[in-house]
């Protein structure tokens, strides 16, 4: 039997009392090996069937470096059915289930099959892509094994770990190492753009979603992926830490679909060995704050342009994805103590956690029958919009929430900034509106998608 946690609204992130992390002992503790953790573990670890139907496009531009980021919406739609299979992590008896966004997305159809051969259909209750996190519930069941959390803080490099899955679709399979990284950062892995723990324990596709777990049986993280060059694993492999799977979990129960992250409204830069003089400090480390938005929460602390930020909660930040999941996994509505350098001296400021602002209103507009493009979906932006779309802080104006089938047909992306309509410069949702409505047969659209700008020229 698995060890009891209470089932609560919020639930917390525990930490053994007294961690009996130790090398074997004797003959019979090398002889004996993991047989009893697994035995313990294992039944909490599942099995994901999913499927979902998308619209499938093919356009002749596709794989060209310079036109495909512009037209990948061109061509004709088909409709397909994607198949996925992966592990997941049951985290109470209720049957909360943790998985990779990758693996259930936005699937319709989701089977959940137990160790034991049960299988119940589940729905996804939040997914977050940018994290390559999901949360799920199985339906209609009670009283499921399942696994403790551990907080990922307390882990150290060398700890011995097991990697728990379904790889290739083999079977229920355990792999051991270490916990050979921490505070992976700086890798893009999959959906995934966040901090990781590394180990070397063998993580294979497959795996995805499965649970690493501690010599106590305690999840420290969820596996994501590897580095590979042949589709195999090479002995790197990263996990989600448990500490932002509890989060994760706790908006969950809360009624969140998508994960609500704190809002920085800063941007920053890792401090190099070329920038640690300049700016006061011993050693390179921390982020130097490079802008700051006039609505940002780090402002309002007091912090300014040239400030640097080595600290959270206590925690060392060395690049701008270590200080958003630190932020993440303090909470909402919650304040954080950050650690900040300015002319070489040291003071510690509190940042509220809030989501960003809705404030001006988007005053959102889908453009009818008598536009231009019918169905395009535009908005102000504000910044929640820039979070959203992860547009830089200074940019205002209008923002493509969704081009429509007309629009996608054109070239236009969710995200893209719509700068002018036929010459004529729009910002706001009103005049974008208005002089799509004025459109002639020939309709250009000045458009900036990221750093770039672009004049689309169509003839209706």
């Amino acid at each position: 039997m698995l060890r009891p946690l209470a089932i609560a609204l919020s639930m917390a992130i525990a930490v053994p009392a007294v961690a009996e992390t130790r090398i074997p002992q004797s003959q019979a503790e090398i002889s004996l090996g993991f047989a009893p953790l697994v035995k313990e573990a294992a039944p909490a670890v599942v099995n994901i069937y999913a499927k979902q139907v998308v619209q499938a496009r093919q356009s002749p531009f596709s794989g060209d470096p310079f036109f495909d980021q512009f037209f990948r919406n061109f061509g004709n739609t088909r409709p397909q059915v994607q198949n996925s299979l992966g592990s997941g992590v049951i985290l109470s008896q209720d049957g909360i289930v943790v998985s990779n966004y990758h693996v259930v997305g936005m699937s319709t159809d989701i089977r959940v099959q137990l160790k034991d051969r049960r299988e119940y259909k589940a729905k996804v209750l939040l997914a977050d892509e940018e994290s390559d996190l999901a949360i799920l519930q199985i339906e209609n069941v009670t009283d499921l094994p399942f696994l403790r959390l551990r907080n990922s803080d307390s882990v150290e490099v060398g700890e011995l770990v097991l990697a728990i899955g379904n790889p290739f679709g083999v079977g229920q399979t355990v792999t051991s190492g270490i916990v050979s990284g921490l505070a992976r950062s700086g890798v893009a892995t999959g959906n995934a753009r966040g901090y990781f723990l590394q180990t070397d324990a063998a993580i294979n596709p497959g795996n995805s979603g499965g649970a690493l777990i501690d010599v106590n049986g305690d999840l420290i993280g969820i596996n994501t992926s590897i580095l590979t060059r042949s589709g195999g694993s090479n002995g790197i492999g990263f996990a989600i830490p448990s500490k932002l799977v509890g989060q994760f979990v706790d908006q969950a129960r809360q009624g969140f679909d998508g994960f609500q992250r704190p809002w920085a409204g800063m941007f920053g830069q890792p401090v190099d060995a070329d920038m640690a003089d300049g700016l006061g400090l011993d050693r390179p480390g921390g982020i130097v704050v490079s802008d700051l938005h006039e609505e940002s929460p780090f402002k309002a602390a007091g912090l300014e342009a040239g400030d640097v930020i080595l600290e959270v909660e206590g925690q060392p930040v060395n690049t701008p994805a270590e200080m958003v999941f630190r932020m993440s996994v303090v909470g909402l509505g919650q304040e954080a103590d950050v650690l900040v350098v300015r002319d070489g001296q040291e003071a510690t400021y509190e940042v509220a956690l809030n989501p960003a602002p809705e404030s001006p209103s988007r005053e959102t507009v889908e453009a009818g029958k008598r536009s231009a493009i019918p169905g395009l979906v535009i908005s102000n932006i504000n910044p929640a919009v820039l979070g959203q779309f992860g547009l830089p802080l200074n940019v205002s104006g209008v923002v493509v929430e969704n081009p429509g089938p007309v629009g996608a047909r054109l070239g236009l992306n969710a995200g893209d900034v719509l700068r002018a309509v036929d010459g004529q410069e729009v910002t706001t949702t009103k005049e974008a509106d208005q002089a799509l409505r004025k459109a002639s047969k020939r309709l250009t659209l000045e458009v900036q998608r990221g750093t770039q700008r672009v004049v689309m020229r169509f003839r209706l």
